[in-house]
């Protein structure tokens, strides 16, 4: 008796069989349907609302999306789909291809994930695929402090991680909690704090 393997997804087939209602990820060659709680989606909104907010009011050319499916690669060369919870994207990249799907292949400006029970993907394999890509900014709101303690530290609490590529194109890290003001490269004039962050 021979068991069947069921084939991996290459992302254009994610793209062509991807349901049209929800949200959806291509993890390791497998459509992942994306369920999150209503204080998940409160912050991102609140992020992306703030950055819609920032850009309108000193004319930034992105735009800020939270649908588009980011073409990224494992380590070991395997096609992922990641659907960031905010995204930020170059104007001119956007508007490039009207009538294309909410995909992109190219790095993004700026990709936020706001971590749920899974928090290993934001931690370890998005974060590693958005470096690998070449996305200037990542940022982790991990609004729950669930993430492990050698991220955390001992105290567990909820707190803003910002990854900014470096000229060797690896992230460094810097972290924001309570009253800090939010430090972005891509929205320099940002008077965020991780609390309002946080608490949204």
């Amino acid at each position: 008796m021979t068991a069947m393997t069921k084939p991996k997804l290459t992302f254009n087939q994610f793209l062509e069989q991807c349901p049209e209602e929800g949200f959806y990820e291509l993890v390791n060659g497998e459509i992942v349907e994306l369920i999150s709680t209503r204080n998940h989606e409160d912050v991102a909104d609140s992020i992306l609302f703030a950055f819609k907010s920032e850009i309108r009011r000193i004319n930034l050319n992105y735009v800020v999306k939270n649908t588009p499916v980011i073409k990224t690669k494992t380590a070991d060369g395997i096609e992922q789909g990641r659907k960031p919870d905010v995204s930020v994207i170059d104007r001119d990249v956007w508007l490039a291809d009207r009538s294309a799907y909410a995909a992109l292949a190219e790095p993004i400006q700026l990709a936020v994930e706001v971590t749920s029970t899974n928090w290993e993907d934001d931690y370890i394999d998005k974060l590693d695929e958005y470096e690998r890509l070449g996305i200037p900014e990542y940022w982790i709101v991990d609004y729950l402090g669930i993430g492990d303690r050698k991220y955390l530290g001992t105290t567990e609490e909820p707190i803003v991680f910002i990854h900014l590529l470096n000229n060797n194109g690896k992230y460094e890290r810097t972290s924001f909690q309570g009253s800090d003001r939010i430090i972005s490269r891509t929205f320099l004039e940002l008077t965020l704090t991780a609390e309002q962050v946080l608490t949204a």
